[in-house]
């Protein structure tokens, strides 16, 4: 379970938000940063206690500000404010005539309420990517002769995309806001585990036969990935 809180760093002339996060996996105390809450993450193996961490906290703490403070600022998708989406910027535009969203030259338009125009939008990009990757996994699977068992959808921290031991495929949704070849890049990676459950010579050379755009596409994500986190 996940706690959340504000701890000042005295030390390091700041304070920031803290999340506790007890692991049944973790065998030492860790800090990590989350991006998507704009915070630092406190990992606790079962039996340790909350001052082995804060110990660490504050030893750590101008790492932890520099880190939190080179985050891109949150994006809260509000009217007249803009969001990526394949790479190019589109302005949100609320017209609560519109029942749906909609994709109208650069606008994203989305109905309803003003108070739910963030969860419409998010809506909105989330059934873009399930289109937009669905139309990737065939043809990259067809070029490779397989077949997924399902294609999902998650908000991941971390991982861009994942294939499991049955053939499911997920990926972030967030995707969908990156440059095309790079959404593509990510779908070939992980048709490409269809043949190859590894890394290996093997599983990169299926990479390289169903995108060019592996090397340019994960420089993109270690730089502009933890921006798209921060959306929402």
């Amino acid at each position: 379970m996940t706690e959340a809180e504000i701890i000042a760093l005295p030390e390091a002339g700041g304070s920031c938000q803290v999340q506790w996060k007890r692991s049944a996996r973790a065998r030492r105390v860790s800090l990590r940063i989350c991006p998507r809450q704009g915070a630092v993450v406190v990992v606790l193996p079962p039996q340790a206690a909350r001052r082995a961490g804060l110990a660490l906290l504050r030893a750590n703490g101008p790492w932890v500000l520099a880190r939190l403070s080179a985050l891109a600022p949150a994006n809260k998708l509000l009217d007249g404010g803009s969001v990526m989406l394949g790479g190019q910027d589109c302005t949100i535009r609320h017209d609560p005539r519109s029942a749906d969203g909609s994709l109208e030259g650069d606008r994203i338009v989305v109905g309803g309420v003003a108070a739910d125009l963030p969860g419409r939008v998010m809506a909105f990009l989330r059934a873009e990517a399930q289109r937009r990757i669905g139309v990737l996994a065939v043809r990259h699977s067809q070029a490779l002769a397989v077949r997924p068992a399902a294609i999902r959808l998650k908000d991941t921290r971390s991982r861009w995309g994942s294939c499991a031991p049955d053939g499911s495929l997920a990926f972030s949704w967030r995707l969908v806001m990156a440059p095309e070849w790079v959404l593509d890049y990510a779908v070939a990676h992980e048709v490409a585990h269809l043949r190859e459950m590894n890394h290996s010579a093997r599983f990169w050379a299926h990479v390289s036969h169903l995108t060019p755009h592996r090397n340019a596409a994960a420089a993109w994500l270690r730089t502009h990935g933890p921006t798209l986190l921060r959306v929402g």
